[in-house]
């Protein structure tokens, strides 16, 4: 265990940050998963700027690589324009 006060609080902070950010990515999935399972394209259309806004987010903070996050978006944008 640490022995200096600083590295105590950093140890309190690593953690604090990693349970955010594992809630982030987990939310983020499952928008995701919502999404790829959307029938209607109305309703997908609707969905899919909040999905990119959230994975926006979620490069901007380093949880996940920005070009991921680009990958995703395009993968995402092209299931909602296949869709009938």
């Amino acid at each position: 265990m640490a022995n200096h006060k600083s590295a105590l609080k950093r140890i309190r902070q690593n953690e604090a940050r990693r349970l955010r950010n594992r809630y982030y990515h987990k939310t983020a999935r499952s928008a995701m998963k919502i999404l790829r399972n959307e029938e209607d394209k109305a309703a997908a259309t609707e969905q899919l700027p909040k999905v990119i806004s959230l994975l926006d987010k979620l490069a901007k903070k380093n949880i996940i690589h920005k070009n991921k996050a680009a990958n995703l978006k395009s993968k995402l944008t092209k299931h909602v324009n296949k869709l009938a």
